[in-house]
């Protein structure tokens, strides 16, 4: 009797293994995640910033991202690196110089190519070998966002109120950087 109550017709179990499955029975079998674990933002963006930095032919960021540190505050003010122009290696023992191209603020371009000299010493410096041999500058706006203007300090009237208000604390420095912060919190 097919369809009698007492013995229902089932279909038969069957189990297909597939790829997806056998990786993640090994994976448990040596107790690892199926999955990978998270990683920090900060690594991401590092590989993708070197990538797009060896695309303009820069061997490492530090040059773009340290720059007011290697040729000075007040060169770095002005001018900004674009790329480093490689050319075609014919010695792989001894690589020819690049060609740093600089983007500058127009007005400063004669200023900053009188200064290519030191902008070379100080790169090659920083890189410890003559990695580049000459300065190309290009005249453009610079595309670095403008420093946010310091707040002023606060008004000395309610940063001696909250001194009185704070009588209590024995050190005077410390008593005086409270104030100070107290004046700076309630002005804004």
């Amino acid at each position: 009797m097919a369809g009698s109550s007492r013995f229902p017709l089932r279909a038969p179990r069957c189990t297909i293994a597939t790829p997806e499955s056998e990786f993640a029975a090994e994976q448990r079998a040596m107790n690892k995640p199926a999955r990978s674990q998270a990683r920090p933002v900060s690594e991401a963006a590092r590989s993708y910033l070197a990538a797009t930095f060896r695309r303009q032919g820069f061997a490492s960021t530090e040059l773009v991202t340290r720059w007011a540190d290697i040729v000075g505050a007040e060169i770095s003010e002005h001018c900004e690196p674009m790329r480093m122009q490689w050319p075609r290696r014919q010695d792989v023992e001894t690589p020819d110089p690049a060609t740093l191209v600089l983007r500058v603020d127009g007005p400063v371009a004669l200023e900053i190519q009188h200064l290519s000299g030191v902008i070379l010493e100080r790169v090659n410096r920083f890189f410890g070998w003559r990695a580049v041999g000459r300065v190309a500058l290009r005249q453009a706006p610079l595309t670095r966002r403008p420093r946010r203007p310091r707040p002023p300090p606060p008004d000395p009237a309610a940063t001696a109120r909250e001194a009185a208000a704070l009588a209590d604390i024995a050190d005077q420095d410390l008593r005086d950087a409270l104030a100070r912060l107290g004046a700076a919190i309630k002005r804004t």
